[in-house]
């Protein structure tokens, strides 16, 4: 049992979410019954999921989490950048647990004692980030139980992606040599810039290259010098450990952008955009 002072507390309930666990649970799973997709058929192996509030892209965020209606994993791995603090590369929490309003969310210390031993991990403290926590109430609903492995990241640039989706796949096999379930999650929001129109036109063909799995060409739509999706190593990420493990489709869940969510299209309107993004195995 993680003490209090191992435990990681949370630092956006009651503004990005509700900040009780009758509020959460009850908005996380409106949110979900309103999702009109069936599951991927075949055996997923990875999400991308938005960051923002869930006021504007927690629908979004829905779809990517139905996936997990009948679905069991052991494992997440959940990987965010780091937006309010340096942490190096890449980076994992040294508490014990999560915590949010439906409970704690235990760490899994052996597989990231595992990563570790491939890919140097920073260990960090309290840390301020969202786009982690975000994620949490909507696997806390869909699964029964499971042990999370946060990866926070600063570091950027294809081969960055690339080397922690070696490392992790590495990882994942081991795992499932001993029985063990684990899921892929990239926390991103799409583009940021002041012009709805703009983020409509850059959104889109990053979503043409996620939904025809072509990693190539993700990889120049988002390291592209104009690029501002800001989970960009998270996406490559996870795309590319998936493929290492089998997975051979994509399917784009659902894409929207802030701007829609609240009618604010107006020139020089600061918009975001939201996608959810599953990949599996056929």
């Amino acid at each position: 049992m993680a003490t209090p002072e191992k435990i990681r507390p949370s630092v956006i309930a009651g503004s990005w979410y509700p900040g009780t666990k009758d509020a959460l649970a009850r908005t996380v799973d409106d949110y979900l019954a309103k999702v009109d997709q069936e599951p991927v058929a075949g055996e997923l192996l990875g999400l991308v999921s938005p960051h923002a509030g869930y006021a504007y892209s927690g629908q979004t965020a829905a779809y990517a989490y139905h996936q997990l209606e009948g679905r069991t994993f052991d494992t997440v791995v959940l990987m965010g950048p780091s937006h309010r603090a340096w942490v190096g590369e890449y980076a994992t929490s040294e508490e014990d647990a999560y915590a949010t309003p439906l409970g704690l969310v235990p760490l899994d210390r052996a597989f990231l004692a595992a990563l570790d031993g491939r890919l140097p991990l920073h260990r960090v403290r309290r840390d301020a980030e969202h786009s982690i926590e975000i994620q949490l109430p909507f696997l806390q609903r869909q699964l029964d139980g499971f042990a999370l492995v946060p990866i926070l990241m600063n570091a950027d640039g294809a081969p960055a992606a690339q080397n922690l989706a070696a490392a992790l796949a590495e990882v994942v096999r081991e795992r499932a040599a001993e029985g063990r379930r684990t899921l892929l999650v990239a926390s991103s929001d799409l583009h940021h810039i002041p012009n709805y129109q703009e983020v409509v036109r850059r959104d889109r063909a990053v979503v043409d290259a996620v939904a025809a799995y072509d990693l190539e060409a993700l990889a120049r739509r988002l390291m592209d010098p104009a690029s501002t999706v800001c989970g960009r190593i998270p996406i490559l990420a996870v795309l590319h450990a998936a493929r290492q493990l089998g997975a051979d489709a994509t399917r784009v869940l659902h894409h929207t952008t802030s701007g829609d969510v609240t009618g604010q299209r107006t020139a020089g309107q600061y918009t975001v955009g939201y996608m959810a993004a599953a990949v599996y195995r056929t």
